[in-house]
């Protein structure tokens, strides 16, 4: 992951001291850690940055976003080396804003890592309750930094066996012929898994997915996120629906405090439930396995960092559950960063990767190509963060 050096002349404190020490996911950092001077966390430095969308994306009872407002997470160690991450607030899920990350970030969390080993610093994150995506961030950027600094990718560091990925897109609920639309743009990108939001108009959305197949044809293939807008009494019968229409399989369909329920309805067999929002942290994802919920784990690494991911990806795979890896609808950076564990054996399903192609704007001097439903990994192991682009989105 590249901070891109060429900047141009004019004079901006903020951007030219972040992109001093390019970092870069394909390209080694020469220095080597000494024991005689143990490498440090510097530094921590935040940068909350918007972007415009290709209209807003639309899901649950009445969530709905219309932009970007994210955050850049920069550590710097004491031997110069780098990593940045994207931190991506959802304040109707989670409740975070870029406000609170930067605030929580500088207040709190920055504070107990600066002076800490960069290896040592991730459990002290977990001092400070919530704000899983404020520390999820700056977990990968203490990950990427480590990378850097002992002379490795980031690929390298986290165990990528893979060259290439599968990716999903997120449609959202809207007017039919717009979302269809869409669907046909990202179609002709390069999409061939869509995961199609559901539940506020049932028959709408039967409806809308019916014409997604009719358009896109066997080509591709669909799943659905109900985001916990089904019902005890309803919710069987709408899986038999969905398998009937072929769908691969169904996101959190019960709200996640009816945790009897959910683990009756997955007995069923109906479809392959994913579990998402009741597996957010470790410690909800042990809840989850003991009373077998779901079959495909959704990680989505904004929120737990590479760190807590390893550890869900491990006891996921212990128990014979899939994995998938989700986006948290972030731009180029989250995505690239994210498509990186995806790489990693045991993410067999396809990975929410592809929602920067919503984006009108981006922070990163180029779009990842998709080639056939596919990313490739060195072409997110390339992407950069252009600092003019980071600089005119910044607010």
């Amino acid at each position: 992951m590249t901070m891109r050096s060429d900047q141009s002349t004019d004079k901006r404190p903020m951007i030219s001291e972040l992109s001093g020490h390019p970092v870069t996911l394909s390209s080694c950092h020469p220095l080597t850690l000494s024991s005689c001077h143990p490498v440090t966390v510097a530094r921590v430095r935040t940068i909350p940055f918007r972007l415009p969308m290709h209209g807003a994306l639309r899901w649950g009872k009445s969530s709905s976003l219309s932009e970007l407002r994210h955050v850049l997470v920069e550590v710097t160690l004491s031997d110069g080396a780098t990593g940045v991450a994207e931190a991506p607030p959802r304040p109707t899920i989670y409740g975070e804003t870029a406000s609170s990350i930067t605030g929580i970030i500088e207040q709190e969390l920055a504070p107990r890592v600066v002076g800490l080993s960069p290896v040592d610093a991730p459990p002290r994150l977990h001092e400070i309750k919530a704000n899983n995506v404020a520390k999820g961030a700056l977990d990968m950027a203490l990950h990427a930094a480590v990378a850097q600094s002992k002379g490795m990718t980031l690929a390298e560091h986290l165990g990528v066996v893979k060259e290439r990925v599968r990716v999903s897109y997120i449609l959202g609920m809207g007017e039919r012929e717009a979302v269809l639309q869409e669907a046909e743009r990202v179609y002709a990108q390069g999409v061939r898994v869509f995961k199609v939001k559901v539940g506020r108009d049932w028959n709408e959305d039967l409806a809308r997915l019916a014409e997604l197949r009719q358009r896109l044809g066997d080509g591709c293939e669909l799943y659905a996120d109900a985001n916990e807008t089904f019902t005890p009494d309803n919710a069987a019968r709408r899986l038999d629906q969905l398998r009937e229409m072929g769908l691969l399989y169904c996101e959190e369909p019960l709200p996640v405090e009816l945790i009897q329920e959910r683990a009756a309805l997955r007995a069923g067999g109906r479809l392959p439930l994913i579990g998402d929002d009741s597996c957010i942290t470790p410690r909800d994802l042990r809840r989850e396995l003991a009373l077998d919920t779901f079959d495909v784990l959704n990680i989505k690494t904004p929120r737990t960092g590479y760190t807590d991911s390893l550890t869900m990806l491990a006891a996921a795979r212990d128990r014979g559950k899939g994995v998938m890896i989700g986006s948290h609808a972030s731009a180029g950076l989250g995505a690239a960063m994210a498509a990186l564990f995806a790489g990693l054996d045991g993410v067999e399903h396809p990975s929410e990767l592809s929602f920067f192609l919503k984006l009108k704007e981006d922070i990163i001097v180029a779009p990842m190509p998709l080639r056939g439903g596919y990313l490739s990994l060195a072409d997110a192991a390339d992407v950069q963060v252009d600092p003019d682009r980071l600089w005119e989105a910044r607010g």
